[in-house]
């Protein structure tokens, strides 16, 4: 049961299936055993990609519990081995172990976070703490332990590859991370905290999803959404009957705290109502609250962290990560506060002049400031974001913008199939072909928003990649982009287009993997450094031969002008008093959370208690936090409170990977740009090394040095204290 991958679906939430009836009145068990062996050999179809015409919910638990029977088989086996232990017979057995498992689980939940229904969402809530308890079973068996200790201890006398010499300190260190150390009565405490927390996080994922989906903004007419285009008021009028309310509008809720209709509402008090009520979406001033879910989660990782002489989760949870310590963090985090805090005093005075202007008696509140925002960006930039969209049609964008940067830095080709199965009718898959022309790997596209998928965008593998079972990587990225109406050109906002650059950054990190072990293979690398070349491919999204490729006006196909991608890219550095304000804010509350001590954390034991922990660690940052309050609340803080751990103590990750991000940038552009040589020479440092190295090492054979913060705030207009105007 390899620790990326079940680190990696847990996060994910809730699947594609028509509704279905519930799992425990089946009386046909016998076939459903049967057809559960779909997971028990690789895929027939190509790639293996999964058969979606041979997987529905009622399979999918039998599924799990065959899988993991399965896989104690296999552990008992290495257990039981009477040879002395080995490389082969310890650490490779227990790699190669839980394969039927580990197929199941990726289809699962990679399927409940794109469409879920309430018989998926049944079958998380049972099997999660099962998965939970099955994985503890074997990382903290003393046994297996011990066999795993010989070899390690031996480790001097081996001779080993690269690769082999880190797959076994992996497998050592994350048994020890997870327990193996600890006596068997602190063994078994760890074990009911890990069910604990995998029942609490389960709740609080489908709490807060139910929260956003569950809970639109419903408005009884047509004038209260003045300023939204026809298609997006047609859009709320059926959302509208679809929730029952015919003749009247819904505003569906995004995942973050501001939402993306605020600017283009004229009418204000419409605008503080959609933003109150995603701001309140889940602290019980609706139907939904999560408080004391989040404070359970917090209090059990710190009970955990203690069990371990760690004196918070923090700590605990930066083992394995690239800044190593919160500290290392959290003062990384801490020399921004300054820039960004005048930067957001200044901009707020701006906003101020600018609703003065317009004839408004009040002083700019968070549902103002990007609608204000954006008018001083269009005055100052001449940017009209509506005529920035007709220059981006998603299909260009997709196929002669992305693929095409992939195709001049990597060599890679595309090729658009049908013949495949897929979840749902939105998804299109391609082919990836190498630069010698061999199949690399295949792409699945989920582009569309709908009520069933969760809020965001990402990527993962329905495959992974690994020379050792001779498996090409089957990957998919999936956004949420709001669909046109139908017959309408589907036009995209430059914010999405640099969203798919991203999430097909993350797409080629897997794709370029080159490892002999699935655990070790493309994105399975530390949270602080897996966004890195995701971030890294928004570079070409505006690279002026890129730009030429895809970026034509859908109606004329007149080429976007270079203008208006001058003024794009100056309007980047406007408005970061929220941009990055909000990000930044999200990442210190993260910290506060997860530097409770034990006894901290179990004071926080009332709603209450969490509003006001929540309003005094966001107070102590020195930020405009009632004008820019951070992108998720404590309440939907999915990153953080959903899964095992998720982005926890981790969120910092976002900001961090932006510095290396943008000294590659600096990288890149002082060595000649998009070249096939810059390319491959990233590809052989960086895309293809996977979690087999050292992430300082790997940026200094990419980058010849250490990374560098300047670029970074020189990006984001917050050198010298002063932002960019």
């Amino acid at each position: 049961m390899k620790a990326h991958i079940l680190a990696t679906v847990a996060c994910l939430a809730l699947a594609p299936f028509a509704a279905a009836p519930a799992m425990a009145q089946s009386t046909d068990r016998a076939a459903l055993e049967w057809d559960a062996l779909y997971f028990a050999n690789d895929s027939t179809l190509p790639f293996h990609a999964p058969d979606f015409t041979k997987i529905t919910p009622e399979v999918m638990e039998v599924a799990f519990e065959k899988a993991m029977a399965i896989h104690d088989g296999e552990i008992a086996a290495i257990k039981n081995n009477p040879e002395a232990p080995s490389f082969e017979n310890t650490i490779v057995a227990y790699e190669t172990s839980g394969r039927m498992l580990n197929r199941v689980a990726a289809v699962f939940f990679a399927l409940t976070g794109a469409n879920t229904n309430d018989a998926l969402d049944d079958i998380q809530t049972r099997i999660s703490p099962k998965l939970t308890a099955h994985g503890d079973a074997i990382t903290l068996d003393p046994v297996l332990f011990a066999r795993v200790k010989a070899v390690y201890d031996n480790r001097a006398a081996m001779s080993m590859t690269l690769e082999d010499a880190a797959l076994l300190e992996d497998t050592y260190e994350g048994m020890v991370h997870a327990g193996a150390l600890l006596t068997a009565a602190q063994r078994e405490q760890v074990k009911q905290l890990n069910t604990a927390l995998s029942k609490t996080t389960t709740e609080f994922a489908q709490a807060a999803r139910s929260a956003m989906s569950d809970q639109p903004l419903i408005v009884d007419t047509r004038e209260e959404l003045a300023g939204l285009s026809d298609a997006d008021i047609k859009a709320a009028a059926d959302l509208a009957a679809s929730k029952g309310h015919p003749g009247k509008f819904a505003i569906a809720l995004q995942n973050t705290t501001q939402q993306p209709l605020l600017p283009s509402l004229t009418n204000r008090a419409t605008r503080e109502k959609l933003f109150q009520l995603s701001f309140h979406r889940a602290d019980g001033q609706r139907a939904v609250d999560t408080r004391m879910l989040a404070a359970k989660i917090a209090t059990l990782r710190a009970e955990k962290a203690a069990l371990f002489g760690a004196p918070d989760w923090a700590t605990y949870a930066m083992w394995d990560r690239m800044a190593e310590k919160p500290k290392t963090a959290l003062d990384f985090m801490q020399q921004m506060v300054p820039a960004l805090a005048a930067t957001q005093r200044r901009e707020s005075a701006m906003l101020n002049e600018a609703i003065k202007a317009d004839g408004g008696d009040y002083e700019v509140k968070p549902w103002d400031w990007y609608r204000y925002a954006n008018r001083i960006k269009a005055e100052r930039y001449d940017l009209d974001q509506d005529k920035v969209m007709e220059y981006f049609q998603i299909d260009r964008v997709l196929e002669d913008g992305v693929f095409y940067a992939a195709n001049k830095l990597y060599g890679l080709s595309f090729k658009k199939r049908t013949d495949l199965p897929v979840y749902h009718p939105d998804v299109s898959t391609y082919t990836v072909y190498d630069r010698d022309g061999s199949e690399l790997g295949l792409f699945y596209f989920d582009p569309y928003q709908r009520p069933s998928k969760r809020g965001g965008a990402w990527m993962s593998n329905f495959v992974e990649q690994s020379h050792l079972w001779n498996t090409k990587p089957v990957i998919y990225n999936v956004l949420n982009i709001s669909k046109a109406a139908e017959g309408e050109v589907q036009l995209v906002s430059f914010d999405n287009v640099e969203t798919m650059f991203h999430e097909f950054g993350h797409a080629l990190h897997g794709f370029f993997a080159d490892q002999r072990y699935e655990s070790l293979s493309g994105t399975a690398v530390a949270r602080d450094f897996v966004e890195y070349p995701s971030q890294v491919n928004e570079i070409w999204a505006t690279w002026p031969e890129v730009l030429a490729n895809y970026a034509k006006h859908y109606k004329t196909g007149e080429q976007i002008p270079a203008e208006m991608i001058e003024k794009i890219e100056a309007a980047g550095k406007f408005n970061q008093g929220y941009d990055f304000g909000e990000t930044v804010t999200a990442a210190l509350l993260d910290m506060k959370w997860a530097a409770l001590s034990k006894d901290e954390a179990a004071a926080i034991d009332t709603p209450e208690k969490v509003d006001a922990f929540e309003r005094k660690a966001l107070g102590e940052l020195g930020l405009e936090i009632d004008l820019v309050p951070p992108r998720y609340r404590t309440t939907y803080f999915n990153h953080i409170f959903s899964g095992p751990a998720g982005y926890s103590a981790g969120y910092y990750s976002y900001l961090w990977t932006q510095m290396l991000d943008q000294d590659s940038r600096k990288w890149f552009r002082d060595n000649g740009g998009l070249t096939r040589a810059n390319g491959d020479h990233y590809r052989a440092t960086v895309l293809s090394r996977g979690g087999t190295m050292d992430y300082f090492e790997m940026f200094r054979n990419f980058a010849g040095r250490n990374p560098d913060v300047t670029p970074m705030l020189e990006a984001r207009g917050l050198t010298g204290g002063e932002a960019a105007e």
